[in-house]
């Protein structure tokens, strides 16, 4: 069984152009069928602000590859120097179920997220015709900076403007400094809003505060997926989401979009609907496009096994028996 700790998952490295393919071959995957994914149950005692959540799944096709991710979240953990989230994903042989191979990290969590952004950010740009990009991101810690990170890689030549805000104090200083001329830190989370067509919320906020409505045209990629008012939403016509039973629950915008505004599955599309049946363009190009991704476990096992195939071939990590 192969063991790889956090150190090693960063001597694998990012290439994000093929990270964010594996994923565009998993939408294909959950297309066919060919995959296996339980709704993820949430694990919850003494202080309801923190859960562990359990993500198995099977992935079928040229993936082929099964096993779990088991993250927690304790928001509380940041206020003693620890990191909110921790992250380990198991992988089992497709065929015994014996176990292959531990990743201890929350790096590729965090990739996968950064990951389906990309993808969407991709056919975003290919049905808009996108040409300059204006960059928004609420919450500047480890998320919100590794799609900083996969936004300048894959599309930096078209990048005018990064803004970023958050509650905190936002540090530039380990960014590239190729972008930091390009970069500024906004006054309030409206400053970034309303001047970005491409915004990312990437917040751990207990309280929705986006309540103005989105700039035309533009992209918002819902990556904390509880930060906007159901009015704020009211007239957004193109709603996109990963898995509907998924994401309508846990409080997220969907679900009070469900209860307030009678949000329905049939008013949504899916990103296999985006990546396989140019779903984007049904839109007119002043439709803000809303991306509300859950997150499926059949994408952090295809991320995880992209990092197992790249460490076994450069020989990264401790062999386990």
């Amino acid at each position: 069984m192969l063991y790889l700790n956090d150190r090693d998952i960063r001597a694998v490295g990012l290439d994000w152009s093929i990270l964010v393919e594996s994923i565009e071959t998993a939408v294909s995957i959950i297309d066919s069928g060919d995959y296996a994914q339980p709704v993820k149950p949430y694990l919850r005692y003494k202080n309801p602000h923190n859960r562990i959540i359990a993500m198995p799944a099977y992935v079928g096709g040229n993936v082929n590859a099964v096993g779990l991710k088991w993250i927690s979240s304790f928001p509380d953990n940041t206020q003693v120097g620890l990191p909110r989230a921790h992250s380990i994903i198991v992988l089992n042989d497709p065929s015994t179920g014996q176990p292959s191979a531990v990743l201890n990290s929350p790096l590729p969590s965090i990739v996968r997220t950064a990951s389906i952004s990309g993808l969407m950010i991709r056919y975003f740009m290919q049905a808009r015709s996108l040409e300059k990009i204006h960059l928004g991101i609420i919450g500047w810690g480890p998320i919100g900076q590794y799609h900083a990170q996969m936004v300048t890689a894959l599309y930096g030549e078209r990048i005018e403007r990064i803004r970023i805000y958050d509650i905190k104090e936002v540090d530039l200083s380990g960014f590239s400094a190729l972008y930091r001329d390009r970069m500024e830190v906004a006054e309030t989370w409206a400053d970034v809003y309303q001047q970005s067509n491409i915004f990312i919320t990437c917040t751990v906020s207990e309280h929705r505060y986006i309540d103005l409505p989105p700039e035309k045209g533009s992209l918002l990629l819902n990556v904390s997926l509880r930060d906007y008012k159901p009015e704020a939403l009211a007239s957004v016509k193109a709603i996109i989401v990963d898995d509907w039973d998924e994401v309508c629950r846990e409080n997220t915008d969907i679900e009070q979009l469900h209860l307030e505004q009678g949000l329905t599955r049939a008013d949504t599309r899916m990103i296999t609907d985006v990546v396989l049946r140019d779903s984007l363009a049904e839109f007119v190009e002043d439709d803000p496009i809303f991306f509300c991704p859950m997150g499926m476990a059949v994408f952090d096992i295809t991320t995880a096994v992209y990092y197992v195939n790249k460490a076994r071939e450069s020989g990264i990590g401790t062999e386990l028996e």
